[in-house]
């Protein structure tokens, strides 16, 4: 059999990637792969390896040696499930490697946000603290956790993390009601939970951990955003299709938030003339979407890449994705 891994630099170039390559006889493994490239690099391929990679049905329709296709991410909206099943190509993808650095991350941007600190830190290395009359600096506002109220839209194990953290500085935990209906039999922490349009106007922070969907496109708009408190903060480490890109600046300017804190834009990398990055705001915190990489995570999502492979060439495969 042979594998292919398309873009195995959005691992980081310091993972060991042995775990995978031991399990077939060939792999060839390419740091990125362009549109242009795609075709011939899955010609006589059997298993694929792709965090971010494209594989629609017409490139999958061109490839009948395709049979497995392991996604190096939880989200999978760059595969045409449907259309791989059609042509019997199972897919799997990764759950739950990444939940203490995302979790992590998501509380050092709600930190950097109540704290100020990123304009601290920028004050004191232009020596701002020298020129002050008196032993501190106080020119931005800093606000304690400690009793705010967290909004968490996503009670899936992410937003369940990061809970667990709020609920170590004091905070209060709301959840919203879920959108679909929840399985029954799988066990959840109980939590109170609010509709959407309750918690925008309740919590202190916002932040979002579910997936995107359809039905969940630009959650955050200009009507839900109208809904928060304009002391309120907005966390988004999930995806950038969840959040109006130009709502939420006119929200920032506007004052109808407080600020904001995104790991994740809706095109990346992002373009040149992308409106997030295009003027600068203390109000907002940009990261590039790298909540997700602590080096154990991602050594974790390795070795689930090597799980599955291993499952699949048993005949017994694990976290297939369903369409």
């Amino acid at each position: 059999m042979r594998g292919v891994i398309l873009d195995a630099l959005s691992l980081g170039a310091n993972v060991a990637l042995d775990p995978i390559t031991q399990l077939l006889d060939h792999w060839t493994v390419f740091d990125a792969t362009r549109e242009e490239a795609l075709y011939d690099r899955l010609v006589g391929v059997d298993i694929v390896l792709t965090n971010k990679v494209p594989l629609h049905r017409a490139c999958l329709a061109d490839h009948p040696s395709l049979k497995f296709i392991s996604v190096m991410a939880t989200g999978t909206n760059n595969i045409d499930i449907a259309a791989a099943a059609a042509q019997g190509i199972q897919v799997a993808n990764a759950v739950d490697y990444a939940t203490p650095s995302v979790s992590q991350h998501t509380f050092a941007l709600i930190l950097n946000l109540a704290t100020q600190q990123p304009r601290y830190f920028t004050d004191t290395q232009e020596g701002k603290w020298q020129d002050s009359p008196v032993f501190c600096r106080l020119d931005y506002p800093i606000t304690e956790l400690t009793g705010k109220t967290l909004g968490i839209i996503g009670w899936g194990a992410l937003g369940q993390a990061v809970a667990r953290l709020a609920e170590a500085f004091g905070m209060r935990v709301v959840a919203a009601e879920p959108q679909a209906k929840t399985d029954p039999n799988k066990h959840q922490p109980p939590v109170n939970r609010l509709p959407l349009e309750q918690l925008l106007a309740t919590a202190d922070v916002v932040t979002l951990h579910c997936p995107l969907t359809p039905a969940n496109q630009q959650l955050m708009n200009a009507e839900t955003l109208s809904q928060m408190k304009p002391s309120a903060f907005l966390i988004n480490t999930a995806r950038g299709g969840l959040v109006d890109t130009q709502a939420l600046l006119n929200a920032l300017d506007a004052g109808g938030i407080a600020g904001a804190a995104i790991d994740v834009l809706t095109e990346e990398p992002p373009l040149t003339d992308e409106l997030m990055l295009a003027v600068p705001r203390p109000n907002l915190l940009i990261t590039p979407h790298n909540a997700w990489g602590a080096i154990e995570s991602r050594q974790r999502l390795v070795h689930q890449m090597a799980e599955n492979i291993q499952a699949y060439l048993q005949g017994e495969p694990i976290r297939l994705v369903q369409g």
